[in-house]
């Protein structure tokens, strides 16, 4: 369902490129369907990310009511619900986007790394051409910006040492992406006491350590990912990413990277 259109769109904007003698026609034609993919699904990530500053923001609401209804779990989620239902929020449509999202990205992703598996790649993409005026005789040319999108990071003993830059580069605006994503630390009110002070305390603790984990860990995991895959891939990857954060800081600002902003430009502060 997903993977023949991409391949289609990916081949035409690849035979595009080079009938105009554009140099790496084959890496821009993989940033321009990025790109595409990315402002398709855009309405649905920024409804699932609006949905999640709207939760963020009833942060103080939603302690109130569980506050006053500390003894009564039915009460509190009847009373949740209905403060959700006041603003519009579904709790649940939050992994409607995501759903939706995954299986073009996966297809995306699929047809890329088709691209550098050598024939037999070539095949596979040919076999899902619709028109036989559009197959590719031969492998596309893989450099882009002076770099062969075949190689990998790993290979840098012999495809040169600036290839460690890409999984750094990777893991880099992943961690950016990520830490935007993570919630800021819950305030604690003049009202608060001091049982409550130190709940909240306790709470923020537990999430700081999980939401660190994950903020870290992801990252990582991209930037091994990186390490091990072709860079084409990455290209792929990046600009994906780089488009995400240009959203998120467009519905939600900084957000949790808002601290780290700060330290590194004071300015912002003002």
């Amino acid at each position: 369902m997903f993977f023949g259109p991409i391949i289609n769109l990916l081949v035409l904007t690849y035979h595009a490129l080079t009938g105009v003698h554009i140099p790496g026609a084959f890496g821009l034609a993989i940033v321009l369907l990025t790109i595409a993919i990315r402002l398709l699904i855009a309405p649905f990530i920024a409804a699932q990310l609006r949905s999640t500053k709207k939760m963020s923001d009833l942060k103080p609401q939603l302690e109130a009511l569980s506050k006053k209804h500390a003894k009564d779990k039915q009460s509190l989620a009847q009373a949740q619900m209905a403060l959700y239902k006041e603003h519009g929020i579904n709790p649940a449509a939050g992994c409607l986007p995501s759903l939706i999202q995954m299986p073009v990205v996966i297809a995306l992703y699929q047809t890329i790394q088709a691209s550098f598996d050598g024939q037999h790649g070539l095949d596979k993409l040919n076999g899902f051409i619709y028109s036989p005026s559009w197959k590719l005789s031969n492998t596309p040319d893989l450099h882009f910006l002076g770099i062969n999108l075949a190689s990998k990071p790993s290979e840098f003993a012999t495809a040169g040492v600036l290839l460690l830059l890409v999984p750094l580069l990777t893991a880099g605006l992943q961690f950016v992406q990520s830490k935007m994503m993570t919630p800021l630390p819950v305030k604690p009110y003049p009202s608060d006491s001091k049982k409550e002070l130190e709940e909240k305390e306790k709470t923020q603790d537990t999430m700081s350590a999980v939401q660190s984990q994950m903020t870290f860990m992801l990252p990582l995991m991209i930037g091994f990912f990186s390490w091990t895959l072709p860079i084409g891939v990455s290209v792929y990857w990046n600009t994906f990413t780089i488009i995400g954060i240009v959203q998120q800081y467009m519905i939600g600002g900084w957000g949790g990277m808002t601290p780290w902003i700060h330290r590194l430009a004071p300015s912002a502060n003002r």
